[in-house]
């Protein structure tokens, strides 16, 4: 009975030091969508997916005792705080790309609606016939 309880007590510990490794890396995230560092931030999104994976599998497996279940809800606590607050930085950064991208929209129509035009005004500005009729 002794030796089951070790083993539970292990893999309760693996479970719970599972959760800590991915608050540590959502912590991460979130430093990193502060800094605006989005490249990185969704290279490290793919290695928080994969971790959760493996919670997910190692989750399943483990029963966890009162005291371990009350860390758990902790963990879990904390690592949502911070997914909340990566969400709000990549909502903001889209709608801040979805403007520019607008603008840009804007732009290029703008141009292609008047870029004709200008091209004619260039023509006939730089038509040297125009130049000697009007001498």
């Amino acid at each position: 009975m002794a030796a089951s309880e070790t083993a539970h007590r292990h893999s309760q510990q693996a479970l719970l030091d599972a959760y800590s490794k991915l608050l540590v890396r959502v912590h991460h995230m979130h430093e990193l969508a502060n800094a605006e560092q989005w490249a990185e931030l969704i290279e490290q999104r793919s290695n928080y997916v994969v971790l959760v994976e493996e919670l997910r599998e190692l989750d399943v497996t483990v029963v966890l005792d009162a005291q371990g279940k009350q860390r758990k809800s902790e963990l879990l606590e904390q690592i949502l705080e911070h997914d909340v607050e990566i969400r709000r930085r990549l909502v903001a950064r889209r709608d801040e790309l979805g403007k520019l991208i607008g603008v840009t929209q804007r732009q290029r129509d703008l141009h292609r609606a008047y870029a004709p035009q200008q091209g004619a005004y260039d023509a006939y500005e730089s038509d040297p016939s125009r130049d000697k009729g009007a001498s």
